[in-house]
């Protein structure tokens, strides 16, 4: 029977569809009716009770049409964009797994086999994998195959301590249950990082197979722009990864400027021809300065970020919450910034005490520096505790 004669698996019942294949589509009527009558074979020949959806983001060029007389079940998702079109169809999708992938003919779609077998198997998220599979000759350009997947690919493993090996690939399967917990929202390209990052981050059971990435179908310039949506990604997985963004940097920034300022405390210090003094130590505050801000940034980015629901809550965080109250962190400035305060009311009395002339400008200097420092920390934690207190108070 031809692959346009067959029923749509969207005739049967709700409860009986196992397997939806969804598709994001716009303007590809060279190719989505072939993807569509590769996914509908496919489930016929697994006998697999499915359905083939497309998300259609207003095509002009008739994809609808040719992708229905194939069997699909066409989804039309007015918000533009690729992650949009994505959640459009896998919300209408009625299978308790799904298989997503481009409607470009780059991915086969007669090769469903392995995915839904991880998914029975218990895997949560099932990632398709081009490095292994294969990548044919003009189906990814040098740029992305050499360079931007693989990084991008080693940034999350890096970030999120993600077993995949191929973060990009769009062919992927997962279980719908899993899928509605992550509560993904973004909608263009970083959709495809997004699942990937909150998939690690809620640590559902992840899988890969192999599979063969073939040039695609188009006569046009595909939608995805290399540069612009490389930084999508890469600023997406950032904002999802406070340590790294923030409590790295802001742990070697203190480091240094601690070690700086202790060690040129005493005098100055010579390493070979180099010799430290006031003025490196005052480098040492500023770095210690700044990282103590950028540590209350990324304290007030997780909890944010766990009361949004965007990061899963992790128990230090919850732990600190619990501890933490307003008056806390007031008297805690409070203590800090006197002891800068008093600091530097002591080198204005010994100025007074020298009847306004000159003091020794390296012992003043860095005795200033340690009170300077100290003053600011001290107001860093008070107003940053009035902020927090408001996220609290907003939870509430």
């Amino acid at each position: 029977m031809s692959p346009s004669l067959l029923p749509p698996p969207v005739a049967a019942a709700a409860e009986e569809i196992e397997v939806s294949v969804v598709m994001p589509c716009l303007n590809e009527a060279r190719t989505v009716g072939r993807c569509v009558a590769k996914a509908v074979r496919a489930l016929e020949e697994m006998g697999v009770s499915g359905e083939v959806i497309v998300a259609d983001n207003a095509s002009t060029d008739g994809s609808q049409i040719l992708a229905s007389e194939q069997g699909a079940r066409i989804i039309p998702v007015s918000l533009k964009g690729y992650g949009a079109a994505l959640q459009g169809g896998i919300a209408a999708a009625r299978g308790r797994l799904v298989i997503m992938g481009d409607a470009d003919d780059s991915y086969d779609f007669s090769n469903l086999q392995p995915f839904i077998e991880r998914l029975r198997a218990g895997d949560e998220l099932v990632m398709g994998n081009r490095f292994r599979g294969g990548i044919e000759p003009g189906a990814m350009p040098r740029l992305h195959q050499y360079f931007g997947n693989p990084l991008m690919t080693g940034l999350l493993n890096l970030f999120f301590r993600s077993p995949i090996g191929d973060a990009q690939c769009g062919l992927r399967g997962f279980r719908k249950d899993a899928y509605e917990k992550l509560k993904l929202n973004t909608p263009g390209m970083e959709f495809a990082s997004e699942m990937v990052v909150k998939a690690c981050l809620n640590r559902l059971k992840i899988g890969e197979v192999p599979i063969v990435l073939h040039p695609d179908g188009r006569d046009r310039a595909p939608h995805m722009r290399s540069f612009r949506d490389g930084w999508r990604n890469l600023r997406f997985m950032l904002l999802l990864c406070p340590l790294w963004l923030y409590f790295i940097p802001a742990g070697l920034l203190i480091s240094v400027g601690l070690i700086l300022m202790v060690a040129l405390s005493p005098g100055s210090l010579r390493l070979g021809r180099v010799a430290l003094d006031v003025h490196t130590m005052l480098l040492g505050s500023l770095c210690a300065i700044l990282g103590y801000q950028t540590l209350w940034l990324g304290f007030l980015a997780k909890v944010y970020g766990h009361y949004s629901g965007v990061l899963p809550a992790g128990r230090v965080i919850q732990k600190m919450l619990m501890t933490f109250t307003l008056e806390r962190g007031i008297r805690t400035g409070l203590a800090v910034s006197v002891i800068g305060l008093g600091a530097n009311l002591w080198l204005v009395w010994e100025w007074l005490g020298r009847d306004m002339g000159p003091l020794d400008i390296p012992t003043t200097m860095r005795f200033a520096l340690w009170g300077m420092a100290a003053l600011v920390v001290g107001v860093q934690t008070i107003y940053s505790s009035f902020f927090l207190s408001m996220l609290k108070m907003n939870r509430s």
